[in-house]
């Protein structure tokens, strides 16, 4: 999930959605929500990177995790110049060893394999810029690879 830009009950949502779900990923903009989710729901595994509204301090500029087979690069995006393109980051994920890179700030669904790399924006949990619905993603890392889907946010 990304940008959630203070709506912690669209980062709820997500969660008791997903209760079976291995590992949380927020990808920027909601440093708030991610704290109190952190303490309302404190056996979850909830990671996140710091986007550019984010001014904490508990959250870092970029995350490589490791799952299964599967080595995927996250960041929120705005230091890699998403809005203009995916080369800069793709190359980024490349460089360290990744195989997939997932990242927001755009506010706008991407799904797409670039290069041999898989490349996921979830959209906007709460404040979508393409015209969807707000979103985030379900990704399954299986033997065969990493499986990919956007999904809309319940209401």
């Amino acid at each position: 999930m990304s940008d959630s830009h203070g709506q912690s009950v669209q980062v709820e949502k997500i969660i008791r959605a997903n209760p079976e779900a291995d590992m949380f990923v927020h990808l920027g903009d909601g440093e708030r929500e991610i704290s109190e989710m952190r303490m309302k729901y404190p056996d979850i595994d909830l990671r996140s990177v710091r986007g550019n509204c984010d001014f904490g301090k508990d959250s870092p500029d970029f995350q490589i995790i490791e799952w299964g087979k599967a080595r995927i690069f996250c960041t929120h995006g705005h230091r890699y110049g998403v809005k203009g393109g995916t080369e800069l980051i793709r190359s980024i994920a490349r460089d360290n060893g990744c195989s997939a890179v997932f990242f927001g700030h755009t506010h706008e669904r991407y799904l797409a394999l670039e290069d041999g790399i898989d490349i996921l924006n979830p959209g906007s949990c709460a404040f979508p810029r393409d015209g969807n619905k707000p979103s985030y993603a379900f990704v399954d890392v299986t033997e065969n690879g990493i499986f990919l889907n956007i999904i809309d946010v319940g209401f």
